[in-house]
C-alpha cells in the first residue's frame, strides 16, 4: 500500500526523535500520530480521532492548538515525556512553487525536555531549573550543571558517593550521563530524568574543543583549571544542549568551578528530614524557604533558594553577606525595596533571546532593568553599603536606545506590530502614515460612493480572498451595473460585490504599506536584539548585583520583623545558642496567636565531641529542639540572621539529621532498614566539624536490640566522629553514659503534671527525664478508655517487675499474662429503678412534705 507524501515525511522526521512525541506542524495545529497520540491524548485529557490509513492500519491522531502548545507541554513534561517540536520550514505558497501536491518543507526546530526549558510558562520564576551531566574518567567523577534559562554555569568535581547529596542539593531536573552507565537509579530516585549520551560526547579532548568554540577564547585557563572529568561533564552538557536546541545555543555564562569544602555538605535524607526548601507535601509551604522567604524579584528569589540550598563554609563568605545584611538591618530600605520590586526578570528574558526565542516584552524587560538598577546606583552609589554594585552602571547607552525605540508597553508577538516607538525609525512612521491614512481614505470613499449612487447601505469591505471591495444588496446592483465605474467582481445569495480602478490602487497602496511597517518592525527588531546580545556578560552582572541586593534587603527586613540578631560565625569548634527558635513552627504558631517557647544550647568543644543527649516524653518538643538547631546553624553559614538572642556558630562543615519514621518499599526497605541505612552514612562520614541530629535511634526493632544500637552509635560518634551532636532518644538508660563518656552531658524536656493531666513546658533543661508519658500522650491522641486503661495496667506491673526481679522481664511475663487477649468491655449497666423513677419528677413542682416522701420511696426502691 503507497504512504501519502505527507505521511512519508512525518515518518521520517519521527525517525528523528523515537524516543520523543513528535509535535508535527499543520497550520494551526501541532498533529500527533500513531503511538505518540495514543500516549498523549491519554497524558493530556484529550480525543483520540482517527485519519486514513498505514498499511491496512487506522492511523490514530490527536492535536493540540499552537497557541495554547506551552499548557500541553508543561503537562507532558511533568509526566515524563520528551517533546520533539516539528514546525512548518516554509509557507504553503512557498510549497506550492514546488509543484501543487508539493509537501510543505518541515523540520524539528527543538526538543522539549525536563533540563531544557525556557519559556515563563513553563518555569518556576522563584526557582533555578538545572540540567546536569555526569562523567567519570579513570575513577574521577565529575557533575556539570547549567540552567539554560539563565545562563548560570558550574562544575565540581564528584565522585560516585557524593553525586546523589550533589543532585538533592541542586533539585536537578534532568542528568546526561554515559550510556550504560549505572548510576541512572541515583538519578531517578531524585525525581530527577535520566538521559543517555554516547560516550564521544564526554571524550574530554573534543569536549575541551566544544567550550574552547562556545565562550570564543583560546584557552579555559582563565575559567580556571579543570581535570578530564569535569572537561567531560562540561563538554557532554554543551552537546546536549546544542543537540535539544538544533544549533541554537542559549548565552552561557563562563563556567564557575566549584571547589571541595566552599559548601557546608548535606546528604539528600538531611534535606528531605529538616524540610530545607521543600515541605512534607512536596511544594514550599512548610519548608525553611518558605519561612524566610521575602525576596521581592525573581533572580533574588533563586539567589536565597540556591543559598539555602547551599550554605556557605568559608568564613570571608560568611561574614561579607551578613555585613550587607547587617546595613539594610539599620539602614531604611522601604524605598529601595519598591524600587526592587519593579524589576523584571533579565537574565531569563536575555536566555530567550540568544535563543531567539524572545519577544518584544523581552527586550522591554531588559530596557525596565537597566533603568531600575540605574536608579538603585544613584540612590546607594554615597552610601556604605558593603555590596559592590558597581555592576548597575555602564549600560546607559543601551538603556537609552531601548527607551527610545520601544513603545511603554509593548504587545506580547512581533507580528501584533505597534512594538516600535513613533519617531525612533522615520522610514516606519512613514509607511504607518500611508496604512493609517488609507484606512481612512477608505472610509471617506466609502462616504463618496454612498452620495454618488444614492445608496445609503453601500458598504466597502475586506477579507482575505478578494481584498477590498463594495457590497450592496442585489436590489440596489442593477444601479450600479449601469456605472462604468463599478466592476462586477461576485454575487452572493443576497448580496452583489464591485470594485473600482481607484479601489485597487488604494488596496495596493494600504497593502503594501502594511507589510513595511511590519518588515521594518521586524528589521528594527532584530537590531535592538543584536544590541542587547553584545551587552550580554554585563546584562548578567547587572541581574546578579540586583539579586544580590534583593536577598540583603529581604533578608534584613525578616531579621526587623521578626526580631532576629546576628550571629558570630567563625573557625573554631563552638555552638552556642542563646534563646533560640524554630523559624517554621515560629510562623505557624503565630498565625494561630500561640508563643514560641524559646531554647538554649550549647555544643561548644575546642576539642573532642560535644554531644547533648536529650529525654523526654513524646508531644515536648524534642524533634522541634533538635531541628531548629540545625536550622540555625543553615541560616548563619548562608548569610542569615538566626532566629535567636544570640548564637555563635563555629563553621560546621556537614550536616546530617536522622528524624522521623519513613519506608522504601520501592526498593524493599523497611521503616528500620532506612533508617539504619541513613545511621550508617552519618556514622561513615561525619567528621569533628560536622553537627549530627539523632532522633530515635533504635526504636523500629526490639527493645533491647533499639537500645544495644542506640548505645553504641552514641559510643562512635563520641569516640571516633567526636563531631558536635544532639541525640534524642526514649532509652532512659543511656543517660548513664554522661557519666563515663567526658563529651556526652544529659538534657531533658519539661513536663508538670496536674491532677492526673501531664502538661508539655517545651523547656529544655538540663538533667534526664524519668518516664516518657507515652501513655499519657496516648490518651490525649483519643485512644479508647479501654485501651488506655489496659496500657496503663501493663506499664504498672512492667514498672513493678523491673523493680522486684532486676529487669528480668521474661520472668515477670511468665507470672503476669501480660499478652493474653484484654477482655471485652463490659456493656453499659441497665439504668436502676431509681433512676427511672428521677427521670419523672419534676423538683420545681414538690411541695416539702412529698420531697420527703419521695425521699422514703427511692430508698426502698434502692434497697
Amino acid at each position: 500500500m503507497s504512504v501519502t507524501p505527507m505521511m512519508a515525511q512525518f515518518l521520517e522526521i519521527k525517525a528523528e526523535a523515537p524516543d520523543a512525541l513528535l509535535f508535527y506542524r499543520m497550520g494551526d495545529f501541532y498533529e500527533l500520530f500513531f503511538d505518540d497520540a495514543v500516549a498523549a491524548a491519554a497524558a493530556l485529557d484529550i480525543a483520540l480521532t482517527k485519519r486514513g490509513k498505514h498499511l491496512g492500519e487506522d492511523i490514530a491522531m490527536c492535536g493540540v492548538p499552537v497557541h495554547s502548545a506551552e499548557s500541553y507541554l508543561m503537562t507532558l513534561i511533568r509526566k515524563g515525556f520528551r517533546v520533539a517540536v516539528c514546525e512548518q520550514l516554509e509557507s504553503p505558497e512557498e510549497a506550492k512553487k514546488r509543484g501543487s501536491k508539493s509537501v510543505v518543507k518541515r523540520g524539528i526546530v527543538r526538543l522539549v525536555t525536563p533540563g531544557t526549558l525556557t519559556e515563563d510558562t513553563l518555569l518556576e520564576a522563584r526557582a533555578n531549573n538545572w540540567l546536569a551531566a555526569f562523567a567519570e574518567v579513570r575513577g574521577q567523577g565529575a557533575l556539570a550543571w547549567a540552567d539554560i534559562s539563565t545562563g548560570a554555569f558550574h562544575v565540581a568535581a564528584c565522585p560516585r558517593v557524593r553525586l546523589g547529596p550533589e543532585l538533592a542539593r541542586l533539585g536537578v531536573r534532568e542528568v546526561v550521563l554515559v550510556e550504560g552507565s549505572d548510576v541512572g537509579r541515583v538519578i531517578e530516585d531524585l525525581g530527577a530524568a535520566a538521559t543517555p549520551l554516547g560516550a564521544s560526547a564526554f571524550d574530554s579532548g573534543s569536549a575541551e574543543a566544544r567550550l574552547l568554540r562556545l565562550f570564543e577564547v583560546e584557552t579555559l585557563e582563565g575559567f580556571g583549571s579543570f581535570d578530564r572529568a569535569e572537561l567531560g561533564a562540561m563538554g557532554a552538557l554543551v552537546e546536549y544542549v546544542e543537540l535539544t536546541q538544533r544549533g541554537r545555543l542559549p548565552l552561557l555564562r563562563p563556567p564557575r568551578r566549584e571547589a571541595a569544602g566552599e559548601l557546608m555538605a548535606i546528604d539528600a535524607a538531611t534535606r528531605r528530614n529538616l524540610e530545607l526548601v521543600r515541605g512534607t507535601s512536596g511544594g514550599r509551604d512548610g519548608s525553611l524557604l518558605w519561612a524566610i522567604d521575602r525576596t521581592v524579584t525573581a533572580g533574588g528569589a533563586r539567589l536565597l533558594e540556591r543559598r539555602v540550598s547551599a550554605p556557605s563554609a568559608v568564613e570571608s563568605v560568611i561574614r561579607s553577606r551578613l555585613d550587607a545584611v547587617d546595613w539594610a538591618v539599620s539602614a531604611e530600605t522601604g524605598a529601595l525595596r519598591d524600587a526592587l520590586r519593579r524589576v523584571p526578570d533579565m537574565d531569563r528574558a536575555l536566555s530567550r533571546l540568544s535563543l531567539d526565542r524572545g519577544g518584544p516584552r523581552d527586550l522591554a524587560a531588559i530596557r525596565d532593568g537597566l533603568s531600575a538598577a540605574d536608579g538603585l546606583h544613584a540612590a546607594l552609589h554615597d552610601s556604605d553599603l558593603p555590596l559592590d554594585i558597581s555592576d548597575l552602571v555602564g549600560l546607559e547607552g543601551l538603556r537609552d536606545l531601548l527607551d527610545r525605540a520601544l513603545v511603554a508597553e509593548p504587545p506580547l508577538m512581533l507580528r501584533d506590530g505597534g512594538v516600535v516607538a513613533p519617531g525612533h525609525e522615520p522610514e516606519l512612521d512613514e509607511a504607518r502614515r500611508l496604512r493609517d491614512e488609507g484606512r481612512g481614505v477608505i472610509a471617506g470613499l466609502q462616504q463618496t460612493y454612498v452620495e454618488a449612487t444614492g445608496i445609503a447601505s453601500l458598504k466597502i469591505k475586506h477579507n482575505n480572498v478578494l481584498g477590498y471591495f463594495i457590497e450592496t444588496t442585489a436590489t440596489h446592483a442593477a444601479k450600479m451595473r449601469g456605472d462604468d465605474r463599478f466592476i462586477h467582481r461576485q454575487t452572493t445569495a443576497n448580496q452583489v460585490r464591485f470594485t473600482t480602478v481607484e479601489l485597487s490602487e488604494l488596496e495596493t497602496r494600504i497593502l503594501n504599506a502594511g507589510g513595511l511597517a511590519q518588515e521594518i518592525e521586524e528589521r528594527v527588531f532584530a537590531a535592538l536584539r543584536r544590541a542587547v546580545l553584545a551587552e550580554a556578560d554585563a546584562i548578567f552582572a547587572a541581574a546578579r548585583a540586583l539579586a544580590e541586593l534583593d536577598v540583603a534587603t529581604a533578608l534584613a527586613d525578616l531579621a526587623r520583623g521578626e526580631g532576629w540578631s546576628r550571629p558570630v560565625v567563625d573557625g573554631s569548634r563552638a555552638f552556642r545558642v542563646e534563646a533560640g527558635r524554630h523559624p517554621v513552627v515560629e510562623r505557624a504558631l503565630k498565625r494561630e496567636g500561640a508563643p514560641f517557647v524559646a531554647n538554649d544550647t550549647e555544643l561548644s568543644a575546642e576539642e573532642g565531641a560535644a554531644i547533648r543527649l536529650l529525654t523526654g516524653p513524646n508531644m515536648a518538643g524534642k524533634s522541634t529542639w533538635l531541628r531548629q538547631n540545625a536550622l540555625i546553624a543553615v541560616l548563619a553559614q548562608m548569610g542569615s540572621f538566626v532566629p535567636a538572642e544570640a548564637a555563635h556558630i563555629g563553621i560546621v562543615s556537614q550536616l546530617f539529621s536522622r528524624v522521623g519514621a519513613s519506608d522504601d518499599l520501592a526498593r524493599g526497605r523497611s521503616t528500620f532498614m532506612v533508617e539504619m541505612v541513613e545511621t550508617a552514612a552519618i556514622l561513615n562520614q561525619a567528621d569533628e566539624r560536622a553537627l549530627v541530629i539523632l532522633d530515635e535511634i533504635g526504636r523500629g526493632t526490639a527493645t533491647y536490640d533499639g537500645l544495644s544500637i542506640a548505645w553504641a552509635t552514641l559510643e562512635h560518634l563520641h569516640d571516633v566522629n567526636r563531631c558536635r551532636a544532639l541525640f534524642a532518644t526514649h532509652y532512659h538508660e543511656m543517660t548513664a553514659l554522661a557519666a563515663r563518656l567526658r563529651g556526652v552531658e544529659n538534657a531533658t524536656v519539661a513536663v508538670r503534671e496536674w491532677e492526673g493531666e501531664v502538661i508539655f513546658l517545651h523547656e529544655v533543661r538540663d538533667g534526664a527525664a524519668d518516664r516518657s508519658y507515652g501513655v499519657q500522650v496516648a490518651r490525649l491522641a483519643g485512644l479508647p478508655d479501654a485501651v488506655v486503661a489496659r496500657a496503663r495496667e501493663v506499664l504498672s506491673a512492667l514498672e513493678e517487675g523491673e523493680r522486684e526481679g532486676g529487669g528480668k522481664a521474661k520472668a515477670m511475663i511468665d507470672d503476669l499474662p501480660l499478652f493474653r487477649a484484654a477482655p471485652a468491655p463490659a456493656p453499659p449497666p441497665k439504668a436502676s429503678g431509681v433512676e427511672a423513677r428521677l427521670a419523672e419528677v419534676l423538683p420545681d413542682t414538690l411541695s416539702p412534705r412529698e420531697a420527703l416522701d419521695l425521699i422514703y420511696e427511692l430508698k426502698g426502691l434502692s434497697g
